[in-house]
């Protein structure tokens, strides 16, 4: 399906509206112990920083504690907070109910816990004001920002981020940090489009953003995590990477195609290369996946290198297979053998960028068996574009020309 919406640069939003010129959603889901002082603060900080007028909207998903019933307390207390309530969970189905009946012109959303500092909240909707750019967002992984989070949560969301690149081609820095903000006349159009109503809407709001020529603004942000978080993060991983194949599929077979909205899109991929590269990535992470279950499996009988052996030649022989025919679109016998052998060699590097980096850690310290499988995954990264690179102009370099 392809979607072509009317182009037109951004005008300057007038400051002078008579509705509030910024709509903040907090989305919330049985936040009964931190809403009343998340939106207290929010409010003083908006009153006495912004020099706009403003609404808070509490969009409770849910909930079944005093959420609704504080929040509610807080919509008498305070005239600029509002409520709306939503039966279902999910906070993609929050922002979409909420953004889309606002008649506010910048349109926004923060977590509950604040965790970003609140003074990157003007320099994250000016240029949506000015008609510079089109959806804002905070990074915690650009030059600038300074974060305050453990090795976990930071490694889960660099991956999360190095799957984006590879899979969609995101030029976005960070999907998935709670701050954001778009104008009110793109959610209109865009709003539409997203399927996702859990926390990869975020993600595939931007993915269809970039694809349609939009201007994404980054903010470098101050963040400090919140150590009382409750989401699961496991079955959020898994739904997000869902999302990721859902798009990355619609990106290849050319079913998902957004054109024409605002500005011309930058120039990117070409259109093979666009196709082959989200199609190896797919392949990709279905063999990282592999590889790490097969390693798990083997590591307590046959020790780490050994167990790093076998799980990379297996999936290797398998991704190798994989890419030929889904990737590369090369069908048959002919050349398998020698596609085989030279996929061969790109697995000896893969073997040596991981077999090296276990060497080096364990020679560092004895590391406890997370981090192993991390410093593994992130050598797996870099050898699986040195293997895509391999494979486009070695391996299939007739295929291709």
């Amino acid at each position: 399906m392809t979607t072509t919406i009317a182009k037109g640069s951004p005008a300057p939003i007038d400051p002078r509206s008579r509705t509030p010129l910024l709509d903040v959603v907090v989305p919330v889901y049985n936040e009964e112990a931190d809403l009343g002082a998340c939106v207290r603060r929010l409010h003083a900080h908006l009153t006495e920083n912004l020099p706009y007028s403003f609404r808070i909207t509490v969009a409770d998903n849910a909930s079944t504690d005093a959420t609704l019933a504080i929040a509610t307390g807080l919509a008498a207390e305070l005239p600029e907070v509002t409520v709306v309530h939503l039966p279902e969970k999910g906070r993609g189905r929050a922002l979409r109910r909420v953004w889309s009946e606002s008649d506010s012109p910048v349109l926004a959303y923060m977590d509950v816990d604040l965790s970003t500092d609140l003074a990157a909240l003007l320099p994250l909707i000016a240029p949506l004001i000015s008609g510079h750019s089109d959806v804002a967002i905070g990074t915690r992984l650009a030059r600038g920002a300074r974060v305050v989070r453990g090795p976990k949560r930071e490694f889960i969301s660099r991956c999360y981020n190095l799957i984006l690149r590879g899979a969609l081609a995101a030029r976005f820095s960070d999907a998935q940090c709670g701050f954001k903000a778009i104008r009110k006349d793109v959610a209109d159009r865009l709003l539409p489009l997203v399927e996702d109503t859990g926390w990869f809407f975020d993600t595939e709001l931007l993915v269809l953003a970039q694809q349609a020529g939009l201007r994404i603004h980054e903010v470098p942000v101050d963040w400090v995590d919140d150590p009382d978080s409750r989401v699961d993060i496991v079955a959020t991983a898994i739904a997000d990477l869902k999302g990721v194949a859902r798009l990355a599929k619609g990106l290849a077979s050319g079913s998902l195609k957004i054109s024409g909205m605002g500005r011309d899109p930058l120039p990117g991929f070409p259109p093979k290369l666009a196709s082959q590269a989200v199609r190896f990535a797919a392949v990709g992470i279905a063999s990282t996946v592999a590889y790490l279950a097969l390693y798990t499996w083997l590591r307590g009988g046959i020790g780490a290198q050994a167990a790093n052996l076998v799980a990379l030649l297996v999936t290797a022989i398998a991704n190798t297979a994989a890419n030929r025919r889904f990737t590369f679109g090369v069908r048959g016998r002919e050349g398998a053998t020698r596609h085989h052998l030279q996929g061969l060699v790109a697995f000896v590097l893969g073997l040596a960028l991981t077999s090296g980096s276990l060497a080096v850690l364990h020679a560092m310290t004895a590391p406890p068996r997370l981090v192993e499988l991390g410093v593994l995954v992130l050598a797996n990264l870099i050898a699986t574009v040195l293997r895509f690179l391999l494979l486009r102009h070695w391996v299939f370099r007739a295929r291709n020309a």
